[in-house]
């Protein structure tokens, strides 16, 4: 029988995971989690689908070793390149993503919306399937970023990096009258108030957090898997393919600061 009081899984292919490790922490403050942050094979992002699928596999395996009761995949990529397979390999774990929050831009009436994310997230079946159905009512703007989530592995230190990148990815974009912006990388929040600043009028930022925390509340609850309200404690604990004191660090220096 799974314990109520097991942890709950969280994974990306590096440290973007954590800015949805932090609102899952907030919105479930009795539960406990184990994040586990593939740096050593980051990003997914600029990799095959057929890659993508072995390493979230190998992930969750090192989770189910430390008995998790779910695993959310805080990695748009993962998400979209391996989330059937991999319900299908672990039918008795459940398993929850996050994918591109476009459907809730559009329901929320955004007509001119920037999406950013990885070079294989925008261009699997899944994200181009949205496009093809949304794009006839709103105006919606790709943008690949091939780098930027590289760039924000590194956390505080590569904020030159960052900035210099994003200046020269954004400046096609900035032609159009976006009101929005789709975050559709896990990486991303932890930039949000730079990405926000390039665009010369006030726009709302969707990441999907909110609706993940949901779903993994609704999942728990069928399963009458929630941690019982009331208890005094909880825990947190990362975990790293690049499994060295300074990445650790940084993980928690991320989920406690982001990136500054």
């Amino acid at each position: 029988m799974v314990d109520q009081k097991a942890p709950i899984g969280v994974f990306d292919s590096g440290v973007g995971g954590i800015s949805t490790l932090r609102t899952l922490a907030r919105v479930l403050p009795n539960e406990n989690f184990i994040f586990y942050g593939d740096s050593a094979n980051a990003p997914y992002g600029e990799k095959s689908a057929t890659t993508v699928c072995r390493l979230s596999s190998h992930v969750i395996e090192q989770l189910q070793a430390r008995a998790v009761k779910a695993v959310v995949i805080a990695c748009n990529t993962a998400t979209s390149a391996a989330k059937p397979q991999l319900m299908a390999q672990f039918p008795e774990l459940p398993i929850v993503g996050i994918e591109p929050a476009l459907k809730e831009a559009v329901d929320a009436g955004e007509q001119h919306i920037l999406v950013m994310g990885t070079p294989l997230t925008l261009s699997l079946p899944k994200y181009q399937a949205q496009l093809a159905k949304f794009g006839a009512r709103t105006n919606i703007y790709s943008l690949p970023c091939p780098g930027l989530a590289d760039r924000i592995e590194l956390g505080s230190a590569g904020l030159p990096q960052i900035k210099s990148l994003l200046a020269d990815l954004m400046a096609p974009m900035l032609e159009h009258p976006i009101d929005a912006v789709v975050l559709g990388c896990t990486h991303y929040p932890f930039i949000q108030e730079l990405i926000t600043s390039k665009i010369p009028r006030p726009v709302r930022v969707y990441t999907g957090y909110e609706g993940i925390a949901r779903q993994v509340t609704v999942q728990l609850a069928q399963r009458q898997l929630l941690r019982p309200a009331g208890e005094t404690s909880r825990t947190i604990e990362f975990m790293s393919s690049r499994n060295t004191p300074a990445e650790l660090a940084l993980y928690q220096d991320l989920f406690d600061h982001g990136i500054e």
